[in-house]
């Protein structure tokens, strides 16, 4: 049993069709039905076609992640979705082969079909080496670096991931044997501050971060001491005392395990109490895919936070943030150039 990366966009836009549809689906909607190219120089020469302006790396590149896709994933192999917006990823076992479904929405046309097992399992369940090679730079590559198909099924078992073994040093095969398949540096920075987040910033420290975030984008706030607080972590309020809309209440979940719609719907009671109009709720362990429905119905008075939201605007307002906590999450900017992504 093989473990495929197989991404929905490099922005996530299909992955919520491919999570109600239960398919793994790729871009590449220039090419057509790629059952039509029965060798992997026949699949060459139709891509020189659809991109005539690409370069030659690239064509192989896309030869190597489409002949995957169509040929080299079997039924019964395992496919790994990293979900965009949510610190979560699913896993689905494939049940069909390639088709090309022409009626469908564009750049959804080539599928598999998957059963997906889970929607929503944490990233923090995923050791920091098996997050590297799903932050691969590619739409679809198999993931083997140590002993991965091993330590992603107890995963899926609900069992202990088992230690690495015998590391190498690439993240995961390519798939074609011109293709290097390097790493999305942004995903891998995010992945090690994340990891360090959840080291240094653990029980009531995290509130202490998000405050942080909070008065850099110009809230006054107040942050409830350690201890029970009633489902208050924190208050903020624009003006100079803090006294003028929107009135914020804060909640701060620590840990790795997922909140669901009873905690959200604590944190509206507890709005009440405080006639605060908006609310926002950080679960560093992320949501169950049934609490994001119910917050997108309430978007004007609701926001969900996940550890990727709280690194997105860690990033964001680092240099307001006070030294003493940048002392305590010691970060540079750098500028690298941006690779040419996949369909």
């Amino acid at each position: 049993m093989a473990i495929w990366l197989v991404r929905a966009g490099s922005r996530g836009q299909r992955q919520d069709w491919a999570l109600d549809k239960a398919q793994a689906v790729i871009g590449w909607n220039e090419m057509g039905d790629l059952s039509q190219f029965e060798t992997r120089d026949a699949l060459l020469d139709g891509l020189r076609e659809a991109y005539p302006e690409a370069q030659l790396k690239t064509l192989y590149n896309y030869r190597g992640q489409l002949w995957a896709f169509t040929k080299r994933i079997k039924i019964g192999d395992l496919v790994v979705l990293p979900l965009k917006g949510q610190d979560a990823i699913a896993i689905g076992k494939v049940i069909g082969d390639y088709q090309y479904q022409a009626d469908n929405p564009e750049n959804t046309r080539h599928t598999r079909a998957v059963e997906w097992i889970q929607q929503d399992i944490p990233r923090s369940r995923f050791d920091q080496d098996l997050l590297y090679s799903l932050g691969a730079f590619m739409t679809v590559c198999q993931i083997k670096r140590n002993n991965a198909e091993e330590r992603i099924k107890a995963i899926v078992e609900g069992k202990t991931p088992l230690p690495p073994i015998s590391p190498t040093d690439e993240a995961s095969e390519a798939t074609d044997e011109t293709v290097e398949t390097p790493f999305d540096l942004s995903e891998y920075a995010a992945t090690q501050i994340r990891s360090w987040i959840a080291q240094k910033f653990t029980g009531h420290r995290l509130s202490d971060l998000v405050n942080a975030i909070l008065e850099a984008q110009g809230y006054v706030t107040e942050v409830s001491k350690p201890g029970p607080d009633g489902g208050v972590d924190i208050i903020a309020g624009r003006g100079p005392m803090g006294f003028d809309p929107p009135r914020l209440l804060v909640q701060v979940k620590g840990g790795n395990s997922q909140q669901d719609i009873r905690v959200l719907r604590e944190l509206r009671g507890v709005m009440q109490d405080f006639k605060a109009n908006q609310g926002l709720l950080v679960a560093w362990g992320g949501f169950k895919r049934t609490i994001l429905a119910d917050a997108r119905k309430n978007f004007f008075e609701l926001r969900l936070w996940d550890a990727g939201n709280v690194v997105e605007n860690v990033l964001r307002y680092y240099d307001k943030f006070p030294e003493e906590l940048k002392a305590d999450l010691p970060l540079k900017r750098i500028w690298i150039l941006v690779q040419e992504e996949s369909s």
